[in-house]
């Protein structure tokens, strides 16, 4: 880098270059703020080279700011250091009850302890490992033992009203598939018609499609979910389709938490035993083993550094939300609460030397209109990340320009692209990223930028407009 700020200033100009940047940006990155309509107090920045203490560039560092999801590298790092990359989630089954001949005259009990990635395969394969043990018939209910985590009350429609997104799922101890059901959509041309596909496809889960092809483009997101006009009734288990599909969309899926906790889970054991030959008759409650009950099985996840990847990819909250419970839990005793885990991870942080008056943590995924930190603290656990015993597994958890994750579309056939590993945030009011860039000349460098402001959805090209400064300075 060829302009180096003091450590802790502001707009210390040491060197030429930057006399051409405008409030301590380089002038890329000014002109796409002002495009944005976004005033430079409204962001904030840090880049620094790994190994050094001083930094290349520093604006507004110090500033407590919404890092959106970029939060996320903070609940990874914790994890990865206090609990190990190896660490991996369990899910244990006993029968509480006599077992002969196939048939448990007792209760089934599950007992949950957080794993965040016990998905339908997952699920299945736990099912499966109790039919070979030739268990054939359920005659009791089944027992959901949830006792690892505290109760975690809330509407999972507070943050933005709604309910259904699988990314407003709360934590769970027994989160199955995300407690979510996929529909496929099919435009059948030859029968002008739609069709709508559900799996897994718990009983009693009730389809009405009324949907009609339409000509135009396919929208994506939220644009294409409110096309389809869904409606969604929990408690009569029924989804209704009343919009339009476009012939353009081909198949498409949309994921959707449209039944509660309890019905979820017992649903799926229900469809996925039927399919296996077994039998249930039983109905699902909260409980716990008895004394009496027996372990019949113990699944394991994959490892903590497996899921932090998918975590940070694809910045995935409720992965983030059930890690952060589980450092809680390990670290500061069961029942896991929110404000155990954020005691711990700032107690983490602190040890690590770094001060962080403005560090808030509510749920560790960025998800959350409260959650602070500024770019000097985030840098500043970047670069303790980059002398870690887990900087293997931390780094190759974040996005790759141009390659992979969130940042897949972004930088294409630039110098930039794969050479940038960052993780981003956005929220309505937010965008944020974090990682590391090496440069045209191989040198790395920590960078860390952070907008919040009503236009702060427009402010990918000044992000980007950054990461291409890091890897080759223009001004």
């Amino acid at each position: 880098m060829r302009f180096v700020f003091a450590a802790g200033a502001t707009l210390a100009v040491l060197s030429a270059p930057l006399a051409h940047a405008q409030d301590g940006w380089p002038k890329a990155v000014f002109k796409e703020l002002r495009a944005a309509q976004i005033p430079t107090t409204a962001a904030a920045a840090v880049v620094q080279e790994v190994d050094s203490r001083r930094y290349a560039l520093s604006v507004n560092h110090r500033s407590a700011m919404n890092p959106a999801s970029v939060m996320k590298l903070v609940t990874a790092l914790a994890g990865l250091e206090l609990l190990g990359p190896a660490y991996r989630w369990k899910t244990e089954v006993y029968a509480d009850g006599a077992l002969a001949d196939g048939v448990l005259a007792g209760n089934l009990v599950l007992k949950g302890y957080g794993d965040p990635k016990l998905n339908q395969e997952s699920f299945w394969i736990l099912l499966r490992s109790l039919r070979s043990r030739n268990i054939r018939e359920l005659k009791g209910n089944l027992l959901l033992d949830r006792s690892y985590f505290g109760a975690v009350n809330g509407d999972p429609g507070r943050f933005d009203g709604d309910a259904f997104r699988p990314y407003n799922v709360l934590p769970d101890a027994l989160l199955v598939n995300f407690r979510s059901l996929r529909f496929s959509f099919y435009a059948e041309l030859e029968r002008g018609a739609v069709r709508v596909a559900l799996d897994p496809h718990p009983p009693g889960v009730q389809i009405v499609n009324q949907l009609k092809l339409a000509q135009g483009g396919c929208p994506e997101g939220r644009a294409f979910r409110d096309l389809l006009k869904p409606s969604f009734d929990p408690a009569e288990k029924r989804v209704v389709f009343s919009g339009q599909y476009p012939a353009n969309c081909g198949e498409k899926e949309l994921n959707v938490a449209l039944l509660d906790a309890n019905d979820h889970l017992a649903g799926l054991l229900r469809q996925f035993w039927q399919e296996m030959g077994g039998s249930w008759s039983g109905a699902v409650h909260e409980g716990s083993p008895g004394p009496g009950a027996r372990l019949l099985y113990t699944h394991e996840s994959a490892s903590l550094a497996e899921i932090v990847r998918d975590m940070n990819k694809f910045s995935n909250n409720v992965i983030a939300r059930q890690l952060f419970l589980t450092i809680g839990a390990e670290m500061g005793g069961i029942p896991a609460r929110t404000d155990t885990a954020a005691r711990v991870i700032r107690q983490w942080v602190e040890a690590k030397g770094i001060a962080a008056p403005e560090l808030v943590l509510e749920n560790g995924s960025g998800l959350s209109r409260i959650e602070r930190a500024s770019a000097a603290t985030l840098a500043s656990l970047l670069q303790a990340a980059w002398r870690s015993n887990v900087m293997p597994e931390f780094m190759a958890s974040m996005p790759v320009a141009a390659v992979d994750g969130t940042m897949r579309r972004r930088l294409k056939n630039e110098g930039v692209a794969g050479n940038a590993h960052i993780k981003t945030g956005l929220l309505s009011d937010a965008r944020a990223m974090a990682g590391y860039v090496r440069d045209a000349r191989g040198g790395r460098h920590i960078v860390v930028m952070l907008v919040n402001h009503a236009h702060a959805h427009q402010a990918q090209p000044a992000l980007d407009a950054l990461l291409r400064w890091v890897y080759e300075p223009t001004d």
